[in-house]
């Protein structure tokens, strides 16, 4: 089946289906991830307490880890969660918020990638070049850059790990290490405002829940929140305040039809 047909009939999946997407995820994004994974036709739950995590995970179809602000107690319960998704079949979406600027940071990526078995990495290419043992500099969040192209180290990390990885920038970069995609979607305002990169992880978990393929979830998720993006800047302009409310709006009107007219992959076609 033609890629964007995969990306179309699953966007629609989510509006019929509703998917509840579990998050345990940062204080600063809470708001953001929710309401992003509300427009974009799913349903968000934020718990973080250990008494409850691995209970909610049994109602959800995703569970998304983001160690934005992390504490060793919310580590403690991204593994619990985790585990008990795996045992569930339910598809497990890793934020490694930061990876490479601290030690805590990258040891705890370290720890839930070893422990759970994640299905899709979501990162920039500082995080992920960090994890996959490549050179990389970042700085608090941000990417400053990294020893090896992103396909490279899209590539090397997925067969090192087993999983999808998503490194997302200028061109978005996704491989399961067999198979790359390259998306060229999105705006630069997208980087104007705060939560954007965890926005397109819920999205990329939202289309994961109701997927059977990590890779064109990812490819499927990234697509269709950059094209969010560029809706939102045709009206919002050069105004962070204003994108931030149309990228909402965005999210709530994307569809099949600005997917099969709008998506930019090169890498993959067909499946």
């Amino acid at each position: 089946m033609n890629l964007k047909s995969i990306i179309c009939n699953d966007l629609n999946a989510i509006r019929e289906k509703k998917p509840l997407v579990h998050s345990i995820t940062n204080f600063v994004v809470m708001n953001e991830t929710a309401n992003a994974i509300l427009c974009i036709g799913a349903l968000p739950i934020m718990a973080n307490a250990v008494e409850e995590v691995q209970e909610m995970v049994g109602i959800a179809s995703a569970l998304v880890l983001n160690i934005g602000t992390l504490t060793r107690e919310w580590v403690y319960a991204m593994e619990l969660a985790g585990k008990r998704a795996n045992e569930l079949g339910t598809p497990v979406i890793l934020d490694p918020v930061g990876a490479g600027a601290t030690k805590f940071r990258t040891e705890s990526c370290k720890r839930l990638l070893k422990n759970v078995k994640i299905s899709i990495v979501r990162g920039n290419v500082g995080e992920v070049a960090t994890l996959a043992g490549i050179a990389a500099e970042v700085r608090g969040v941000e990417s400053i850059g990294a020893a090896a192209a992103p396909v490279e180290i899209a590539e090397q990390f997925a067969k090192t790990y087993g999983c999808t990885v998503a490194i997302t920038g200028v061109v978005d970069v996704v491989s399961d290490g067999s198979r790359t995609a390259q998306i060229s979607n999105g705006h630069a305002m997208l980087g104007k405002v705060v939560g954007t990169g965890c926005m397109s992880n819920v999205i990329v978990a939202s289309f994961a829940a109701v997927g059977k393929d990590t890779f064109t979830a990812a490819v499927g998720g990234l697509t269709t929140f950059g094209i969010a993006g560029e809706m939102a800047a045709k009206i919002s302009g050069d105004k962070p305040g204003t994108f931030h409310v149309e990228l909402y709006n965005a999210l709530y009107a994307v569809s099949a039809a600005d997917i099969e007219a709008g998506a930019k992959i090169k890498g993959v076609a067909d499946l």
